[in-house]
Order: C-alpha cells, then structure tokens, then sequence
C-alpha cells in the first residue's frame, strides 16, 4: 500500500478573485490528491492529501504556475493528520480577521480577446467580457471576502449560461464575480450632453462620432476619459480650449505595438510595460517622424506641444478594444475631469461636471465603486519609474523592511496618495490628486475610509506632513483617537524610497523637488540628509534664494531666473541683456528690485525645482507655466538635443556645520553663454551635468565625514531621466551604492510610504 500524507497549505498575497480556487482544483486533480482549497481572511487555505511524491509535485506547481493575475507574498505548510476519501472540492469563504490582498483591475486576457472579435462566440463585440484572469477587480470591490455579492456586480443576475460556468470549476470562468454576458450583463449607452438617449446601436454611433471630430466622454474601470480623434487637429485643439488645458500633453492610446512603433520610440522594457496586464501609461520618446502615421495621418501637434514625448497606452477595457480595432490609429484619451479635480467617475456627476467639455457620453450601467485614474510610467536603467501609481498597480503592496505597528499616512498637498501598513507589508492608495480644494478631500476622506473596510486595518497612528496648512494636515488632525505624528516631506522621501529597496541603517538622501515645509520654516527643496528612519541630519543644501511673488514664482519661472541673477550681479542683473527682462516694464523692475532688496513677499528657497525653472527662463524656454513642472520638462527635452563639453563652475562651502551649494557663479556663466550666442540645446545639457556633478561632490564629502556610502534619489525633480541617469553615474563611478524608487513615484504620490515607515518606527502604541 502506498503511504498517504494530508497537508494544509495557507497562501498570501492577491489570490482572490484572480482564479487561484479553481487553479488549485484542476492542479489536484492532476496530481490525483484529495482535499479541498476556500477563501479566507489571509487569501486561500486548503488542505490535500496523497502520496509524497505527488505532494511535493502539488506544492512546487502551486507557485511556479499561479495564475497571471495572482501574485503570491507567503506560504505556509504544515503536516496535518490524514483524512482519508476522495475527490476535491471547492469550499464556500470562510470569516474572520482579514489579511486579504485585493487584486487590481486588468486588461483584457488573450482567450477574452479573441472571444471578444470571433463572431460564433456568444461574447462577440461584448465590452464587458471578462474571466477569473481579466477585468474588473479593485474599482469594482464594496467589500470582503470578494464573491460576486460584494461587487457592483451583484444586481445583475447571471443567466442560466453564465451560471454553468460560474460554477465550473473546469471552466475559467469559475467563480469569476464580474461574469456576465449581452443577455444578463452590463449594458452600454449613449447619451447627449444633456442626459439623452442618442438612437442606433451605442458603440457604432460613438465610433461614427469621434471619426466626425466630436468629444466622447467614455466610462471605463475606474472613471471617465475624455476621448477624441488624435489625428484631428481642430478636435485636438477644441478639447484643449474647453478642457481649460492649455499645453499639458493628453495621452493617447493606441491599437498596439505597431501603431506605437510609428509614433515613438519603445525599446523592449517599454514594450513589456505597455502590453502589461496593468495597461500604464508610458512616457515615450517622440519618433523622427513627428508622429505621422500611415496614410499620411498625423497625431495632432497640439497632443504634446513642446515635449520631446508621447505618453501611450494600450487598450484597457473591452470597450477601449472595440472602439479602436479597424476605426483609429490613435485617439486621446485624456482624464475625465475639470481642472485641479479627481476623475469623475460617477454617471450624474460626470454628466454635470464634463457636459460644457463633451459633446457626448459613452457610459454603461455597472457602477464604478472606486475611482481609479491611469498609471503613467517611465523608464529608468531598465526599470520602471512611477510618475503615477494607480490603475493596474493599486492595492499591490509594498514589502516593508519590518513588521511595524499599524499606520496611517495621508501624504502632502499635490499628488496625494495615502498609506496603510499591517505587518510588514504597506498598502499606498491609488493617486488622489492634488489636495486644494474640498473635492480633492472629500476624495481622499472615501479612499481612507474604503481602504480601511476593504483591509480590515484599524490604525492606531497617523502620520502626517509638517505644513500646517496642508487638507490633509487638517485632516489628520480631524481624526481622533490616533497618534497624530507629523513628519518632515524630505524625510519622507528619503524613507520613502528606503522602505521600497527594504533599506536599513544610515543612509545619504539626495532630495530634489519643488518645494517641502522645512524644520527651520523655511521652503526646502535640494536637500543632503543623513539618517535612518527614526532622524536626520541636514547636512547639506543649494543656497537658499529669494522666491520673489511668494506662489506667483511657480506660476512664472522668469522670477527665479530674475532671484538667481541678482543672487550672481545684484542690482547690475536688472540691466542685463536678458529676453526676459525685455517684457518687464521700468516700474515692475524698480518694485522687484525693492522685493529683493529688502524680503518683501519673497521667502526663501533652497528648491532645486526652482533653479530649474530659474535656468529654463534665463535661456528663453518658459518665462510662464501653465502645469506644474513644465518649465523643467522642456529645459530635459531642450537637453536631449545637447552636447555637454564642459560643466559650468560651482562652489561648495560649509556654513553652521553644513555644506552649502552655491551657484551664482554658474548663472554667470549661463548669462556669458546667452550673451555669446551659445547654442540653447547645449547650456541645457551642460546645466544637467553640472547638477549631476555637484550632487556627486557634495555627496563625497558627507561620506568622508559621516562613512556612509550609501545613496538614496528622492523628490520629483528625480522623474528627469537625463539627471537621475548623469547623478546615477558620477556617483556608481566613486564607488556609492545608489539606490532609487522603482515601486512608488518619487514625488509626492510616494510620499506617504516613507511617512507610514517613519511614524511605525517612532512610536511605540500602548
């Protein structure tokens, strides 16, 4: 007789709602082992028995052939005593404390998508067609476990078709919560921007529409996009005037690679990116050709005026596939939203906030429980680097060094995003947007509120940035019964990318963005620390300057071009043959002048976003902005088009125990180089290595003081490629170990991770 053993098997990570159940089926079946496998609190439990051999076979198949969409983060074996019978069953969910890992949302599998254009299928040209390895997932999701009741699914009733296979465990369908078909399912509709019914079928007069140059709002997973024919300039541009958008690149998406290829530039990374079940948007570089496509079409110059990239998507939804198969090379697909607020994602809301921008609306009766906007990503060393972390990625969690206690982190003002930790595992929302204004908040009230139900995480701290005026400070201060601990935003950063490289000990955080409440209430923003999680030392910084206007500085970079200069010639720098100054009338200059002189609504700032934006004005690329960052994204592009022969001179000094970056003397040299007729391709190359330069001195020194070899890359102004590639180079080639995000985003959407980390390490809960 052939000796039999029983073993239970418990599986964390997202294994629910992704076929994990009926994968374990069809493996003992296989393997010819008895038990049974059920959802429970931590992810999928189940119990097998036969002989070793085959056990062993069981286990080693349960994780190199999981399922596509699963993603496995513990399992845990024990012996139990053997049962004996037969068969293998699929048992109902279990109750109790979850530690579930939901599943993000998901494109359209291969098996779906050939159903999806196969006319004998019963799913042909169904835009909701889904299985256990596709579709709807976390946008979807009202609560745990996640069976169909638990989803906006849940009133729609399958039919008896749809049943069998819901209830196949052979079928991959089984279990599927969003299964459903033309006869039981979601269906579309189109309507005009006053909420009525347009006739004909809605897909073939959406189609018809945006090939006649008309904007169509579009329903999909997590919200709205606005939609229209990239190819059609006078569409282009009218989405621009309503859309309050003046030269903010939109997105475009595309059939596939082949329409990618005519377009832009992706190399192999790139591409795995782009056909990735999570469907981010990728920042690619623009081909030579400008974007013109077959038959002479060309993407509209006004998609991404003076960017030297096209952000691209593949088709995410059924839907996206079926407007674009065989009818568009290209079509914007740009968030549905009214300036500085989240994506609608609501049927009446949407209808009342986009009506003055869309001409019509492309909606569907399945509820959108989650607002969720697009990733966007690009491409680092051969890694990706988050600009955005939401549709596709989003709860994923993050591994922490550590088990810590259980935190609440909100993030800063602009790309809020939030965090939960449990254990050693950190949960960031997905982007919430910029906290200005009370949508933006009561946005961020939901998130909290759905990831706390959804996790079942009941924090017992909350962490929070130091600014005192920032929503989500209030916010923070608002909830009561949790440790409130404030937490400094360049800390933040450095342990926000620590905790994602799963770092410990001392570290150099190299901290570049545009602007961080600092400790001495100053505005930081090129900052040296040295530190762990617990502290930090500001052992460096770029010489503070006046930002002249206070806020109007970020608006109009020509007033820290204007502060660099009188930093470098004083009062002489108001008489220099600069094309900014030109537009400046004598009495404007005379009031500047006094704002420098004596401080006058001009506080201080070591931002390094803010010199970019001070050389993008000195050289004539943007005296005015009109998104955040613009300024510093064309000073890159104007780069990648010049030669670096050699770097401008700098200084490095110490002052009260610091080292201070002092670059009057390079705008010297930059206003020398405008005066001589330099090339402007070239003074912005040799900008960027000078930066790359001075961020490898400073960092040398600090270790020849502190010992530290170690380097982390944190802030947005670190989301510029051509920088983070010159700093990873100078400082790999002086022997630093460097270390950058690639999980999170390096600005503010990862912000609160390192918050979360700081804060579970500072305090102990009793």
């Amino acid at each position: 007789m052939k000796s039999e053993e029983r073993i239970r098997v418990e599986i964390e990570g997202i294994v629910q709602g992704v076929g994990f159940r009926p994968f374990v089926y069809r493996l003992a079946d296989r393997h010819s082992l008895a038990g049974w496998v059920r959802n429970s609190p931590r992810g999928v439990l189940l119990e097998v028995e036969g002989s070793k051999h085959a056990l062993a076979a069981f286990c080693r198949a349960l994780e190199t052939e999981a399922p596509p969409l699963a993603v496995i983060t513990a399992v845990r074996r024990e012996p139990v005593p053997t049962a004996g019978g037969s068969g293998f069953a699929i048992l109902e969910s279990s109750s109790g404390v979850a530690k579930v890992q939901i599943a993000p949302d998901s494109d359209v599998c291969p098996d779906c998508l050939r159903e999806l254009f196969d006319p004998a299928d019963r799913r042909f040209r169904y835009p909701f067609i889904n299985c256990t390895n596709c579709g709807p997932r976390y946008s979807i999701i009202t609560g745990i476990p996640y069976d169909r009741p638990a989803t906006t699914m849940a009133p729609f009733t399958m039919c008896p078709a749809c049943r069998a296979e819901y209830e196949d465990p052979a079928n991959r369908r089984f279990h599927a919560q969003p299964n459903a078909c033309a006869d039981c399912g979601p269906r579309l509709m189109l309507l005009d921007s006053r909420g009525n019914t347009v006739a004909g079928e809605p897909l073939d007069e959406a189609i018809r529409l945006l090939q006649a140059g008309k904007i169509i709002a579009v329903k999909g997973v997590g919200g709205y996009h606005l939609a229209v024919d990239a190819c059609n300039e006078p569409a282009v541009a009218e989405l621009r005037k309503r859309k309050l958008r003046d030269e903010k690149p939109f997105a475009l998406m595309v059939p596939g690679l082949v329409e990618v290829a005519a377009i832009a530039r992706a190399d192999a990374v790139e591409q795995r990116l782009l056909l990735g079940t999570e469907r981010p948007i990728v920042l690619l570089q623009k081909a030579m050709n400008n974007g013109r496509l077959a038959g002479g079409r060309q993407v509209s110059s006004q998609v991404a005026p003076a960017n030297g990239y096209f952000g691209v998507m593949l088709p995410s939804t059924p839907l996206h596939h079926l407007l674009l198969k065989d009818n568009f090379t290209a079509l914007v697909m740009t968030s549905g939203n009214i300036s500085d607020e989240p994506i609608a994602y609501q049927d009446a809301d949407a209808l009342e906030k986009l009506a003055g921008i869309a001409d019509y609306f492309l909606v569907h009766d399945r509820e959108i429980h989650t607002r969720c906007d697009d990733s966007v990503l690009r491409v680092f060393r051969g890694n990706p680097l988050f600009l955005r972390r939401s549709r596709g990625y989003v709860p994923r969690s993050v591994t922490l060094p550590d088990a810590q206690q259980r935190v609440l982190a909100v993030g800063a003002e602009l790309k809020g995003a939030i965090c939960l930790t449990r254990g050693d595992r950190a949960f960031m929302s997905q982007h919430i947007g910029d906290l200005k204004n009370v949508a933006t908040l009561r946005s961020l009230e939901k998130m909290v509120a759905h990831l706390e139900g959804i996790l079942e995480i009941t924090p017992d701290v909350i962490a929070h940035d130091l600014h005192p005026d920032y929503l989500s400070t209030s916010y923070a201060a608002g909830r009561s019964g949790l440790v409130m601990v404030p937490v400094q935003h360049h800390h933040a950063h450095m342990a926000s990318c620590m905790a994602e490289n799963c770092l410990d000990g001392e570290v150099i955080g190299v901290i570049y963005d545009g602007s961080g409440f600092g400790l001495d209430g100053t505005v930081w923003g090129g900052e040296f620390l040295l530190g762990n999680y617990r502290t930090f030392q500001r052992r460096g910084h770029f010489a503070a300057v006046p930002m002249p206007g206070g806020d109007a500085a970020v608006r109009e970079p020509w007033r820290m071009a204007l502060s660099h200069c009188y930093s470098a010639f004083g009062a002489e720098a108001f008489r220099l043959p600069l094309p900014f100054l030109a537009t400046l009338a004598d009495q404007d200059k005379r009031l500047l002048q006094r704002m420098l002189e004596r401080g006058i609504n001009s506080p201080p700032t070591s931002s390094c976003g803010r010199l970019f934006d001070a050389v993008a004005a000195l050289i004539g690329i943007r005296s005015t902005v009109s998104y955040e960052g613009q300024a510093a994204i064309e000073l890159e592009a104007m780069a990648e088009n010049g030669v670096a022969r050699w770097k401008y001179p700098y200084a490095i000094f110490a002052r009260d125990q610091r080292l201070i970056v002092d670059v009057r003397i390079m705008f010297a040299a930059l206003v020398q180089d405008l005066i001589d007729g330099e090339s402007r391709h070239d003074m912005a190359c040799r900008f960027h290595a000078t930066l790359a330069a001075v961020t490898a001195d400073v960092c040398e020194k600090i270790r020849k003081e502190s010992g530290t070899g170690r380097v982390v890359l944190s802030g947005g102004v670190f989301q510029n490629k051509l920088l983070a590639e010159g700093v990873h180079d100078q400082l790999t080639r002086r022997g630093f170990q460097v270390f950058s995000h690639r999980l999170v985003p390096p600005n503010d959407g990862g912000l609160a991770l390192g918050q979360a980390v700081i804060a579970g390490r500072s305090h102990i809960c009793v």
